[in-house]
């Protein structure tokens, strides 16, 4: 049983509680009730919130990419980056490196990711003697660490609209749909070995896959979530609407029958319209600022959006920082300073930004990576975290002011519980060592 002076409820803040744990689920919360002889002791408690979108092997180019060219940078150069580190990669390496990536997402308060999965052939583009191969590898990082895991295998076809074939960068990625759904399939059997893991599809964007391509591919998900990105950059808009005479949001609205089992990632340019109408669909927006800031994508328009009641989940996307905190500071940071207002996302006067940032990204998270149940209440996954009560940050804070604290003032994380079992403690997680010599090594012979 876990004890908390405070914690973060479903209905509010609530002090003196304890949590009873049962195979990896909350099976009762009590109130109001003083800690027992028994009782594991915590000062400050929240749910674990979810990642929904990474690409793990990312992780291992954070950095790369930070030296000017000669004609200026943009997201279409990155791309070009990560195509010549990804050459270098083999199983070891990709599951060393999500280790690492799914140990900081648990360290930072993140208890479950997903996977956005598109590396799927060996260096010379040709399939593995086990077609998921690498699912099994993402599935072994998670299984070493702990995490929870929503693999969201990449269906990946062509370089642009219209079906332009893929470029030579892109080998690694590239199926037909046969390909397709012996990897989707490899991904159920892989993710059946794990405890609380499920799966889905991704069709990679709308310049990856056709219209009679992602028709095709869509009962592969098997109820699961659908991931696909969309309207992250200006160029992609151009070309979409060269192509169909719609911009991509409007496309997928008008044509995929998008509703709650769906999450568009980035939706960055978005007009009033698809605004409002992705909101009243139904499906996620999954935002990804601390990357779409990174990779200098732009701003979603995320008041608008709210006021609409739409949903939202975060993301770490190219995991060049892995940080929960952060990225709900970036998203209403970003609002800020397009606006050039404060506390732009909290709707009401009196309204804690961090609880409607922190509120807003858990539910949403969760409906996107499949998840009914979330947060800290019967039934749910025990996928918790304690602040560290001792940073000078959270002195004297209550309610939602810890919140507040923890994502704007720096607040730290003392551990982190997943299906009940401690992954985290004073900060770090407890394979941190072996995950992480074994990273460094990696990364020290890739670069050398």
């Amino acid at each position: 049983m876990l004890w908390f002076e405070t914690a973060l409820l479903p209905h509010g803040w609530r002090d003196h509680v304890r949590l009873h744990i049962h195979g990896g689920r909350i099976a009762r919360v009590e109130i109001g009730v003083e800690p027992g002889q028994l009782d594991e002791r915590h000062a400050i408690g929240i749910p674990g919130l979810a990642n929904l979108h990474s690409h793990g092997f990312q992780r291992g180019m954070a950095g790369l990419a930070e030296t000017r060219g000669p004609v200026g940078d943009n997201f279409w150069t990155w791309r070009e980056v990560m195509y010549r580190f990804l050459d270098r990669l083999g199983p070891d390496d990709v599951e060393a490196i999500t280790a690492f990536a799914y140990l900081e997402m648990l360290e930072r308060g993140f208890t479950r990711v997903g996977e956005f999965h598109y590396l799927h052939h060996d260096p010379a583009g040709a399939p593995y003697a086990n077609a998921g191969e690498l699912a099994w590898r993402v599935v072994g990082a998670a299984r070493e660490t702990g995490i929870g895991l929503t693999l969201l295998p990449v269906f990946y076809a062509h370089s642009n609209f219209g079906g332009l074939p893929p470029l030579e960068g892109q080998r690694r990625f590239i199926n037909d749909v046969d390909g397709f759904a012996v990897i989707a399939e490899e991904c159920h059997r892989a993710i059946a070995t794990l405890e609380d893991a499920n799966a889905g599809i991704a069709p990679h964007s709308l310049r990856a896959v056709t219209p009679d391509e992602l028709q095709t591919i869509l009962p592969l998900a098997h109820g699961g979530p659908i991931h696909i990105h969309a309207a992250e950059q200006t160029k992609e808009v151009d070309d979409c609407v060269a192509w169909s005479g719609s911009r991509p949001v409007e496309w997928l609205l008008d044509n995929a029958l998008v509703d709650s089992r769906w999450c568009l990632v980035h939706a960055t340019h978005v007009t009033p319209g698809e605004t409002e109408r992705l909101a009243r669909s139904g499906a996620v927006a999954g935002l990804c600022p601390v990357t779409e800031a990174n990779l200098g994508d732009g701003i979603f328009p995320a008041e608008p959006y709210l006021l609409a009641a739409g949903l939202f989940g975060i993301g770490t996307d190219s995991n060049v920082l892995i940080d929960a905190p952060g990225e709900l500071r970036a998203l209403e940071y970003a609002q800020r300073l397009s606006h050039r207002a404060r506390n732009v996302v909290a709707a009401a006067e009196g309204q804690s930004t961090g609880r409607t940032l922190f509120g807003a990204a858990l539910s949403g998270g969760a409906q996107a990576l499949g998840q009914p149940q979330t947060g800290l209440s019967e039934r749910a996954s025990a996928d918790i975290v304690s602040l560290d009560a001792g940073d000078p940050s959270l002195a004297a804070r209550r309610g939602d002011a810890i919140l507040d604290s923890w994502i704007f003032a720096g607040a730290g994380i003392d551990c982190v519980w997943r299906r009940g079992r401690k992954l985290v403690h004073g900060g770090r997680h407890l394979a941190r060592q072996g995950i992480r010599e074994r990273y460094c090594r990696i990364i020290i012979r890739l670069m050398g």
